[in-house]
């Protein structure tokens, strides 16, 4: 943190203009330093000293999600904590669709489970490809409706994700652990 104020008095005043506790920003520094290697900018590299990221499969899209530009603003009224949340869900939408193309296809589904579920092996490919299916048939039926015989389900547009995603609490559902890191040697 700045050295133009003690450390309590940026603390507090952090507190004052973000709504965490004392407790909770003191646990925060104590985690950036751990993945900065006490160096006062984190960078990508950093990543690598996490344990619990080592082996995930999407690794390479999580690390990216902490570098994304977009601003976060403090003291948000409910409208911009909406805004914020579909900005979350804009993100988690884009991990799935890998083309870009604002639809995640069958295929782009199919990929990221199988990737997600490799590391598990009691699983077979043909099992995680069927619980893919499962989750583009129940998606299509949340987003469409009952359809047709030959009516075929594209893939999940934003809209349709948005949908899929109403009354779930997205901050409790996007987070990384870094339990297993060691403690930082303090300094005197």
């Amino acid at each position: 943190m700045g050295s133009s104020h003690s450390m309590p008095e940026e603390i507090q005043e952090l507190a004052d203009k973000t709504g965490f506790t004392l407790e909770q920003i003191e646990h925060l520094h104590r985690r950036f330093r751990q993945i900065s290697g006490d160096q006062p900018t984190i960078r990508k590299e950093s990543f690598d000293r996490i344990p619990d990221l080592e082996f995930n499969p999407i690794r390479s899209k999580i690390v990216r999600a902490f570098f994304d530009k977009r601003p976060i603003e403090m003291n948000m009224d409910e409208e911009q904590l909406d805004h914020f949340r579909k900005e979350k869900l804009k993100f988690l939408f884009h991990m799935y669709d890998s083309d870009n193309d604002g639809k995640i296809t069958l295929l782009e589904y199919r990929k990221v489970v199988e990737e997600l579920l490799s590391r598990n092996p009691h699983l077979e490919k043909e099992s995680a490809r069927s619980i893919a299916d499962g989750a583009m048939m129940e998606a299509a039926s949340i987003c469409v409706g009952q359809m047709e015989p030959d009516q075929v389900y594209e893939g999940i547009t934003f809209e349709d994700f948005l949908k899929m995603w109403q009354g779930i609490d997205i901050n409790t559902k996007m987070h990384v652990r870094f339990l297993n890191m060691e403690p930082i040697a303090h300094c005197h």
